[in-house]
């Protein structure tokens, strides 16, 4: 009994919690043209055969600073921007994840 008293108090905090964190970074969400015109840059910079573990670690750190930037915008936005923001967020992940797929293979 006291186990399901921990647990539904856990469950209960731990939200609250979570929600409050995910809110204090929407204020550092980062400026997405800016990023989106980095990240282009990053895709469209030729993978030299001597530095394509370089690349490919670039390609990942991108990827995943996509992502992170899709979660805080998914957390912090509202109406349409959110759903253009997000579509423009889904195809930078998704082309990040076509690069390391294509070049970062082993």
């Amino acid at each position: 009994m006291l186990r399901v008293i921990i647990v539904a108090v856990a469950l209960l905090i731990e939200p609250a919690s979570i929600v409050g964190a995910a809110t204090s970074g929407c204020s550092q969400l980062p400026d997405l043209s800016t990023a989106r015109l980095r990240w282009a840059a990053v895709r469209k910079s030729r993978v030299d055969p001597g530095h394509s573990e370089e690349s490919c670690r670039s390609y990942r750190s991108n990827f995943f600073e996509a992502v992170t930037t899709r979660q805080a915008a998914a957390i912090c936005g509202d109406g349409a921007d959110r759903s253009r923001t997000l579509e423009l967020l889904d195809t930078e992940i998704e082309a990040f994840n076509d690069l390391i797929a294509t070049q970062c293979g082993s």
